[in-house]
């Protein structure tokens, strides 16, 4: 869930090639399914839950922009977890961009259902399409972009052996990263809440 009383900044992290991906369970009752057709829908309704969109139809059309294109792709690479009851409660996808001739892996997307959060379904969904990355790109470094409204989870991904960078990693349309302002929102917010 975005945390929109901190200050933002944009931050990217990577996970080095080499580095260990820890492996988090699943709680009971719960799967990891891939993306099949009209799946848009569950991605739309869990992103906006967490305040990505200001409305399940803004996540459609930034879905169908980012993603239709590459349709064929969303089936190995666009994950859910879904309840014992089918419902879609958790998404994470293993994409890729190029700067240039570069090609980059990107852990892309992650939500988990609002109504679902301290499961521990964030670290399961990230430490599994972590290693989904390394399946289809190989072992090679990982990258994700977030916010500072986002600093629970940018613990979450420190937990699945991502760390915060200074690089100017190019995603087509998220040039920035603010890693000088970011830490020092983080380094703030870390001191609020570790007691003395």
């Amino acid at each position: 869930m975005l945390d929109k009383s901190v200050p933002f900044a944009k931050i990217k992290m990577v996970h080095r090639a080499g580095t260990p991906i820890p492996d988090f369970p699943l709680p009971d009752g719960y799967r990891f399914v891939f993306f099949k057709d009209g799946d848009e829908v569950d991605w739309a309704r869990i992103e906006t839950s967490v305040g990505e969109f200001d409305s399940e139809f803004a996540a459609l059309l930034r879905f169908t922009e980012e993603f239709l294109p590459e349709i064929e792709e969303l089936y190995r690479r666009l994950l859910f977890i879904e309840d014992k009851d089918g419902r879609k409660v958790a998404t994470a996808n293993a994409w890729w961009s190029y700067a240039g001739d570069e090609r980059r892996a990107w852990l892309h997307w992650v939500s988990v259902d609002a109504d679902y959060l301290g499961l521990g379904l964030g670290k399961a969904i990230i430490s599994r399409v972590t290693h989904l990355l390394k399946e289809i790109e190989g072992d090679v470094d990982f990258y994700l972009s977030t916010q500072t409204w986002s600093y629970v989870a940018i613990d979450i991904y420190k937990k699945c052996g991502y760390e915060p960078t200074d690089e100017r990693v190019l995603y087509p349309g998220k040039l920035k990263n603010e890693y000088k302002k970011a830490m020092k929102i983080l380094e703030k917010l870390e001191k609020k809440r570790s007691p003395l």
